[in-house]
């Protein structure tokens, strides 16, 4: 990871903690993975050699920059979903400041109909979005995670965990899954197929 990128994300992670802070309603933050996790997220794809990554919740992007610059070495393809159009194009201008854009498809779309219609499998999908919906996203998950090394991740499973609780059980219950809990960042709950 090179000393400049690492710097300017510093420095944009840091303009969007200012931007939450100045906000007490949840809806109107940006609520961005920590940098820990982001970093681990990088690793791991850079590990698998990911070649199609789906991000469920781009917001403004902080992730996405992290999944595109590790895209950079793997040549891989990025499709970001978010419902808010605003935020999705505050994303992409991120992507074009990181001269990243190349790597990645921003949608905005909701993310269960995206779900419901998409026929891709992924090696690597970034769960981040309102997760009051992740139980009815698992109803599609399993179908578009590639078998052979595919890899789930999702976010803040430690900080909200009473908000995903019935999800991970839902996921755990599954057989044909693998999972582990890592208490990194809000806390990140990996899945795999056995």
């Amino acid at each position: 990871m090179s000393l400049e990128f690492l710097a300017k994300i510093d420095v944009l992670y840091q303009h969007f903690q200012a931007h939450d802070q100045a906000y007490s309603d949840r809806l109107s933050r940006y609520r961005n993975i920590e940098p820990e996790s982001a970093e681990l997220l990088n690793v791991l794809i850079r590990t698998q050699q990911s070649k199609r990554i789906l991000e469920i919740g781009t917001s403004t992007g902080y992730s996405t920059l992290w999944l595109a610059h590790a895209a950079e070495s793997t040549s891989a393809k990025i499709t970001t979903l978010e419902i808010d159009a605003e935020r999705s194009e505050l994303a992409h201008q991120n992507a074009v400041d990181f001269s990243l854009d190349r790597f990645v498809e921003f949608l905005v779309s909701d993310a269960q109909d995206y779900l419901r219609q998409t026929t891709e499998k992924f090696d690597f999908i970034l769960l981040d979005a309102e997760r009051d919906a992740y139980c009815d996203y698992w109803n599609y998950l399993p179908q578009i995670l590639k078998e052979k090394g595919g890899l789930l991740v999702v976010d803040n499973v430690v900080s909200h965990e009473s908000e995903v609780n019935d999800f991970l059980n839902l996921v755990r219950d599954n057989p044909k899954f693998s999972t582990t809990i890592l208490p990194i960042g809000a806390g990140l709950f990996l899945v795999t197929y056995n």
